[in-house]
């Protein structure tokens, strides 16, 4: 996530029970913005330039091409594919093998290829709608959404493996911690082709002291923007990567690279814990510098908890391959975690930083289920969170007292309280925060990444966290996803 971002108004979606019709309008951004999971930068105001979503082709590779802000005005995707039909009746498609869109009639048979192409890769796995605890309605509405979102991830997700956090300029980079979302959510829902690309990219990447930069670009060199390497990348990545031997062990087993990766992973981690059992201060999914958190001194939550999380991941990956010394080191390890949480975030009611009075944010989410047992604690901070950082337009801010746009909501941080919702049992809770991100969409149903106080998608869509992140939900929903821990 980032500070103080520019938003663009993108325009809303109409369809099932959520249907509603919203100017679409946008924002100029300049080249130098860093974006998604991006830096400390000011809002620069309202519209200029926008967009609704990605076409696509159903070919290899899977490109996806922007629509027009012209042209999204009454167009619509053609169910369970990216071919958009316009207005006039016409198509758009990015055609085989190609990266730019055409537009063509809708006889052509180009139209027809793509459309089933897509329809049959979506039937190689599932599309999750939530499970028979959410009512009949919404999940005709959740069907549709997690479709658009697992095409949006296709589109997002390069040949290489490389997951784009979005398709427009700043945004159009890979961070780790976005593509192990990204990783689970294809797991989560069967793809397991493309999970296995995610993972094989951050194992390629990957320095040989097991950390990652910040972000890549889609070619795989690291971004030299300045930017530390961000400690928490290491434990999504080892979460995901044992979330996919938990969930398909025989077709994690077809990626040998993933052990490796772990294990370099782990021993960086384990290495890096200081004598209260914390890791060192680092930049988490808010990419701020630590030396501007309210204590310095220590991690955020939004360290801590992604490295409990991974080293208990580990533990388990490693218990479950038979390498016994290194799962006792690592669940060794995790465990000097979990007891400085106790010890320092837990007595002042698990704030981002362990400080007396400390300000809430999202990152209480991630040391609850589905990273961690469930803990009635945790539960009720998530709770205290929650209504810290809501607005008026049904969202949630980043954390209290955001430094960016007061008024605007963060989709990322919305479905991350709906996610550990689903997780823990609280389905009622779960099915409103997904009923907000459903209403919310853009005119084609993307999921953006910020929601303006008019109730407007602004920023860029799709934003692939979001939509791994509803995917996962909708999953969790459906039947309860693993916790990492080692019995």
């Amino acid at each position: 996530m980032a500070d103080d971002l520019a938003g663009d108004r993108i325009g809303s979606r109409a369809g099932g029970t959520f249907r509603t019709v919203r100017r679409i309008t946008a924002l100029l951004l300049v080249a130098t913005l860093v974006a998604t999971c991006g830096a400390t930068l000011p809002d620069l105001g309202k519209p200029g330039w926008g967009g609704a979503g990605l076409i696509g082709g159903g070919g290899w590779p899977f490109a996806g091409d922007p629509v027009s802000r012209e042209d999204a005005a009454g167009a619509s995707y053609i169910p369970g594919s990216s071919v958009v039909r316009l207005k006039n009746g016409r198509v758009q498609l990015v055609p085989f093998g190609a990266e730019t869109a055409i537009t063509v009639n809708a006889d052509d048979p180009r139209v027809a290829a793509a459309v089933r192409s897509d329809q049959a890769w979506l039937a190689r796995g599932t599309v999750p709608s939530g499970g028979p605890t959410v009512p009949d309605g919404n999940r005709l509405v959740y069907q549709e959404m997690a479709s658009r979102a697992l095409l949006d991830l296709r589109l997002l997700t390069r040949p290489n493996g490389a997951s784009q956090a979005s398709w427009y300029g700043a945004w159009r980079y890979s961070w780790p911690r976005d593509s192990a979302f990204t990783a689970a959510a294809f797991v989560a829902t069967g793809h397991y082709a493309e999970a296995r690309r995610v993972l094989r990219f951050l194992s390629r990447v990957q320095h040989e002291n097991g950390q990652w930069a910040a972000r890549y670009h889609p070619d795989g060199t690291a971004v030299t923007d300045g930017r530390e390497a961000q400690l928490d990348s290491l434990g999504w990545v080892m979460w995901a990567a044992w979330f996919f031997h938990a969930q398909a062990p025989e077709a994690a087993a077809e990626l040998p690279e993933l052990w490796p990766m772990v294990e370099r992973a782990a021993n960086h981690l384990t290495r890096s814990l200081d004598v209260e059992g914390l890791p060192p201060p680092s930049s988490d999914y808010w990419e701020r510098d630590p030396d501007t958190e309210e204590d310095p001194r220590r991690p955020t939550l939004g360290v801590v908890g992604p490295a409990l999380a991974g080293l208990r991941s580990a533990a388990s990956f490693a218990l479950g391959n038979g390498h016994t010394k290194k799962a006792h080191d690592w669940q060794k390890a995790s465990n000097r975690v979990s007891k400085a949480v106790a010890q320092q975030f837990a007595p002042y009611g698990y704030p981002r930083s362990p400080i007396e009075d400390g300000l809430m944010d999202t990152s209480v989410t991630f040391i609850a289920p589905p990273f961690a047992p469930l803990d009635a604690g945790v539960t009720a901070a998530i709770a205290d969170a929650a209504v810290r950082q809501s607005l008026p337009n049904g969202g949630v801010l980043p954390g209290e007292r955001w430094s960016g746009d007061p008024n605007t909501a963060w989709t990322p941080e919305v479905a991350l309280f709906a996610l550990s919702a689903a997780a823990s049992g609280r389905t009622g809770e779960a099915v409103n925060r997904l009923d907000w991100l459903a209403a919310h969409r853009t005119s084609l149903g993307a999921l953006p990444e910020k929601v303006d106080e008019d109730g407007d998608p602004s920023s860029v869509a799709p934003l692939g966290w979001t939509a791994s992140l509803v995917l996962l939900t909708l999953a969790a929903l459906e039947s309860p996803l693993p916790l990492p821990r080692v019995r």
